[in-house]
């Protein structure tokens, strides 16, 4: 059925890498989730108030939330697909995640409002009533919001959208809330202990972390994330692939929404290679980036001494003693400057967050084991820490 709505509804549908296709994409699904999530909330109200229980009124106030988050949702993609312009020249593709967190603020408000009406249920329990139209219709809801948790999961996928991504989740999570409310129904009607105040607890307690989780996922993006596994493999083995680049270190990735990366490189050629070759071979990369991948990258050019056996075999030792420092520190860069009195070892390191030395205390490591190979070398150290943490690429 989703497909089939997809060929209905989405313009270009197989064109996911076109900003304006993904815009549709998420409209249709925004348009989507506040058409079955309001129709939910008229339901389950009415059976709310029928049989004046307190934990099904929660489960439709909760689908009305959703229909609201939709509404931001589908604002948010509107937003996003705008064009840049002076006064945000990296477009406004962040919108998304904006309107996720408001999406997230909505939802632990509700919650919060929801622990308050379920705790005086609790204080002050009301019979609820049981009915076979109860039952039918609870199972109805639980079988919809399953479709909506497939539906949304799978235009995610498509689209690569973390905010659908949350939303799927927010579905299942009403699956669990609705099966609850129908369990202490049945388990009522048996026993005779309402359960209907504690049930309506648990469904907000439900929504309360569903939103602390939304707010985290949202926030995190909007201060800047550490890219995939996946695209890092992509851009280094991609760069590698082009005949006279032999190394690549540095390597930062910004995003400035799901669809709008920007990129920044260190790339090593020989030195000894004609400079004009070694630019021409940046320019095309650059290019090839932007129209294969939709990145924006820039190279800083990084020439590196390969036919010098005196510094190639002291580039091995010094990469080996910082190897034993710690497995996790790279190297690069690497220059000697030979002199009469010393020769000045010049190079960066690349040292992991969690590193158990600071910065200072590690270039003075090094200092000392490199002096101790030839007291006649000095180093000469820049401490770096990666964008892109070590268990990302090695």
């Amino acid at each position: 059925m989703t497909n089939l709505l997809i060929k209905l509804f989405v313009k270009d549908y197989n064109n996911t890498n076109n900003i304006h296709v993904r815009e549709r994409y998420g409209k249709f699904a925004g348009i989507v989730g506040i058409a079955s999530n309001f129709l939910l909330f008229l339901i389950k109200i009415t059976v709310g108030a029928l049989f004046h229980s307190i934990s099904i009124t929660a489960d439709a106030v909760n689908n009305l939330s959703d229909s609201g988050s939709s509404i931001v949702t589908l604002i948010g993609f509107k937003i996003s697909g705008k064009p840049a312009d002076e006064k945000h020249p990296f477009g406004h593709a962040r919108m998304e995640y904006v309107s996720g967190l408001i999406v997230s603020f909505i939802i632990l408000l509700v919650g919060l409002q929801l622990v308050q009406s379920s705790a005086n249920k609790i204080i002050h329990p009301e019979p609820a009533e049981f009915s076979l139209i109860l039952i039918v219709v609870l199972s109805i809801t639980i079988l919809i919001k399953l479709w909506q948790f497939l539906f949304y999961r799978k235009i995610g996928r498509i689209i690569k959208s973390e905010t659908l991504f949350a939303t799927s989740a927010d579905s299942r999570n009403d699956i669990f809330a609705t099966s609850a409310v129908l369990a202490a129904s049945v388990i009522s009607r048996l026993t005779g202990f309402n359960l209907d105040g504690y049930i309506g607890l648990v469904v907000a307690l439900l929504i309360i972390i569903t939103g602390i989780n939304l707010t985290r996922d949202t926030i995190s993006p909007l201060l800047g994330t550490a890219p995939t596994k996946e695209l890092v493999d992509l851009i280094y083995k991609k760069i590698m692939s082009y005949e006279g680049i032999i190394g690549l270190h540095d390597l930062a990735v910004h995003s400035y929404g799901p669809s709008k990366r920007y990129a920044s490189v260190h790339c090593e050629v020989p030195a000894e290679q004609d400079i004009m070759i070694s630019h021409d071979i940046i320019d095309n990369i650059e290019r090839d980036f932007l129209k294969d991948l939709g990145i924006h990258l820039v190279i800083h050019l990084d020439p590196v001494i390969t036919d010098d056996a005196k510094i190639n075999d002291l580039k091995v030792k010094v990469k080996n003693l910082i190897e034993e420092i710690s497995p996790d520190i790279t190297m690069h860069d690497f220059r000697v400057v030979i002199g009469v009195t010393h020769s000045n070892l010049i190079f960066d390191v690349v040292v992991p967050y969690n590193c158990q030395y600071d910065d200072e205390e590690l270039a003075e490591l090094i200092s000392e084991k490199i002096q101790e190979m030839d007291d006649k070398y000095r180093a000469v150290i820049t401490v770096d820490h990666a964008y892109i943490p070590n268990d990302i690429h090695d």
